[in-house]
């Protein structure tokens, strides 16, 4: 092979490797590969979409929970359901109410650590309900079904939940939002995963769903490494980036 040709690949190798730095040594690559994504009231897996691709261009095999919505147990089971399928270690994400969904499974024995996205972090014995009563945020604009499901207001959930995205999008995920049970909203979890398994958190400056501060101190309280980023509620789709960054970090830790 001629001379230019091998200094040309060579040249190439160096800066692909210089802007993946996980990949030059052995130390430094994931010590996962599985990321499990799930999603928080009133979404769906969808909104996971430009995080997705982040990660799986980034080498990282990626699923994604659809949770039913319909009681906590439920969304554990479509999570455990999802874990199963895993060929070996997991790190665990959750948006929003998704983090009482983690809290509860990540004690499997597949979760190696775990990532909140704006999320709940709640001890044994709470709920999305009683950390949201102690965050000293105002009651939600719900609409209640007569099944016990609860809509946010179609016309107040592009300001509330996603300012920071374009407001067709927004309207888009308001009239597709995804009722969410009273009952999910209200059971508390039996543990809590963050006790045992290493945990990141991103704090979303900009979040008028869970005040930034409580988020922080749910963080402090579990000892995660927090990232604050500035975004709305749906920070994990207004930031992909910074959102996937924090969860590449996470991969990186060793298990404890």
């Amino acid at each position: 092979m001629p001379i230019g040709k091998l200094i040309h690949i060579g040249v190439a190798a160096a800066a692909f490797l210089f802007a993946h730095p996980g990949i030059g040594s052995a130390q430094d690559r994931p010590a996962v590969r599985n990321i499990v994504l799930v999603h928080g009231a009133w979404a769906d897996g969808s909104g996971w979409r430009d995080v997705h691709r982040i990660l799986r261009s980034r080498g990282y095999a990626v699923s994604i929970v659809q949770n039913p919505l319909s009681s906590l147990a439920d969304d554990v089971a479509a999570t455990r359901r999802v874990l199963a399928r895993q060929d070996g270690p997991v790190l665990l994400v959750g948006h929003s109410y998704a983090g009482v969904v983690i809290t509860e499974v990540g004690g499997d024995d597949k979760v190696t650590g775990l990532v909140y996205i704006a999320a709940f972090m709640p001890d044994a014995g709470e709920s999305a309900m009683s950390l949201s009563a102690g965050s000293g945020r105002p009651p939600a604009p719900v609409q209640s079904s007569a099944d016990g499901f609860l809509f946010y207001d179609p016309a107040l959930f592009p300001q509330a939940f996603a300012q920071d995205i374009p407001a067709e999008q927004g309207a888009f995920l308001a009239d597709s939002q995804v009722p969410f049970a009273v009952a999910a909203f209200s059971a508390p979890v039996s543990r809590a995963a963050w006790r045992s398994r290493p945990s990141a958190y991103v704090v979303a400056t900009e979040d008028r769903i869970i005040p930034p501060a409580a988020q922080r101190a749910w963080a402090a309280r579990a000892n995660a490494t927090v990232t604050e980023v500035s975004g709305s509620h749906a920070v994990f789709v207004s930031q992909p980036e910074a959102v996937a960054n924090v969860i590449d970090r996470a991969a990186r830790v060793p298990a404890r």
